[in-house]
């Protein structure tokens, strides 16, 4: 893949990185609302989806808001304008679903990347239109990573829960191709929001900072903002907010938090916990509840206004907008709840060895002897090897359960052995772990 055109705005875009930084220091920083929401008001039709360069297009396009980027842009200006004179500070750009594998539901893989500059110039166009005119208020462009519609962690076939619809290097491909395009198209950060699947969002982790890796000089900060769609308080892929703290803290975030999901009232202690676990700025925008049977939503501006005032009085915020069913005047409240209060102070979080499967370990200087199961390896366990090599992968699930069961918060898992092909022995066994919440 070509590498992007060099930013010839390297200097302004150090700068307003800079100015995001201080601007975190000084104040509660207010994020836009939702993006979708917005577009249903306008009523759009099949044909305006299409525009003139799609009209012919073989497959329904309405539906694909990210293809207005390229079709209707008018209309996404319009919003971004919108939620600014709200009082918004941070645009997301309308890339949510601006990856390869999400654009495939539509057969529109080959846009992806086009989408994602597009997005971006149209939020970076607006932001600065807004700065240019109140430079004391600086307008901020975070580029949007989305879940995608597949899931790295969870068998879509009930008969077989090692099976997977997308892998981590596929997601890493996308995400690295999208991350390319909205650095080009000059954004401030980069955010990857609605993770319902911690794989995928080291996956997406993964490619932005290989991306950076490969450009040093092109590095931004990194958002990240996870969902809890209902009151399990964990994810879809089952961790909590510690565990999933512990799995993504190596991105070193700028800022990370909670979005869409449900109802604020509703994911409030979850939204606590991973506040208090994270040594870095906390951000939160909620959905105005879940849709009732009209498709509407009911957190009225008041009632967001009550419950995030009140919660940015507690210092809890950072960084706070809306996510679905929210509109301007959403934000408006929200704007007025952030400008009442301090932002966060982080917290000083002590230095440990911070581990995850659905729950966190962590090791720490006062902590006990820890356990390693070891049985799980083909050279270690005749039995375990005799287990893979017979494709008897239910009761090698068994040995590791029974290292729980028997104390281990660790198993060692090896399958190098020349009579396996070790890495698809070991895709398949830790897919199934995943796939036991006993044993993960």
């Amino acid at each position: 893949m070509a590498k992007p055109a060099t930013n010839p705005n390297k200097a302004l875009t150090q700068q307003r990185v800079a100015s995001l930084h201080q601007a975190l220091k000084d104040r509660i920083l207010v994020i836009d609302g939702a993006m979708g929401s917005m577009i249903q008001g306008y009523d759009l039709q099949e044909a305006d989806y299409r525009g003139e360069r799609f009209a012919d297009f073989p497959k329904d396009l309405k539906g694909n808001n990210d293809l207005l980027c390229l079709t209707k842009p008018e209309v996404i200006r319009e919003i971004h304008c919108a939620y600014l004179d709200a009082g918004a500070d941070i645009l997301e750009t309308n890339t949510f679903n601006g990856t390869r594998v999400a654009q495939g539901d539509y057969t529109l893989e080959d846009i992806a990347a086009e989408i994602n500059l597009e997005g971006a110039k149209i939020a970076r166009e607006v932001a600065d239109q807004y700065t240019a005119a109140n430079p004391d208020k600086p307008r901020f462009v975070a580029g949007v990573l989305g879940p995608t519609p597949r899931t790295a962690s969870i068998s879509p076939d009930v008969n077989d829960p090692a099976a997977r619809n997308i892998y981590f290097n596929d997601l890493v491909s996308d995400y690295v191709e999208a991350t390319s395009k909205l650095v080009e198209g000059d954004v401030d950060l980069i955010l990857v929001e609605t993770i319902f699947d911690t794989l995928n969002a080291k996956a997406a982790i993964f490619a932005v900072k290989q991306f950076f890796n490969d450009n040093p000089e092109k590095t931004l900060p990194i958002m990240i903002s996870v969902t809890f769609p209902d009151m399990s308080g964990r994810l879809l892929s089952g961790q909590t907010p510690a565990a999933f703290w512990n799995s993504i803290a190596h991105a070193e975030p700028l800022i990370v938090g909670v979005n869409c999901g449900r109802r604020f009232k509703e994911v409030r202690p979850f939204v606590e916990e991973l506040a208090n676990n994270a040594n870095c700025y906390f951000s939160g925008h909620f959905n105005a509840g879940l849709p009732n049977a009209f498709g509407e939503y009911d957190e009225t501006p008041e009632d967001m206004f009550e419950d995030l005032n009140e919660f940015a009085e507690r210092g809890f915020l950072n960084a706070v907008g809306g996510c679905c069913g929210t509109t301007p005047d959403h934000i408006r409240s929200i704007a007025q709840a952030a400008a009442n209060s301090s932002p966060r102070v982080i917290p000083n979080i002590d230095i440990a060895c911070r581990l995850s499967g659905l729950e966190p370990f962590n090791i720490s200087g006062d902590s006990l002897f820890v356990n390693v199961g070891e049985r799980c390896n083909v050279t270690g366990s005749a039995r375990f090897k005799k287990l893979i090599i017979e494709d008897d992968y239910d009761t090698a699930l068994e040995v590791a359960q029974q290292q729980v069961e028997n104390g281990a918060q660790i198993i060692d898992i090896n399958m190098d052995e020349g009579m396996l092909d070790a890495h698809v022995a070991m895709k398949r066994f830790l897919n199934l772990i995943a796939s036991e919440p006993e044993i993960s």
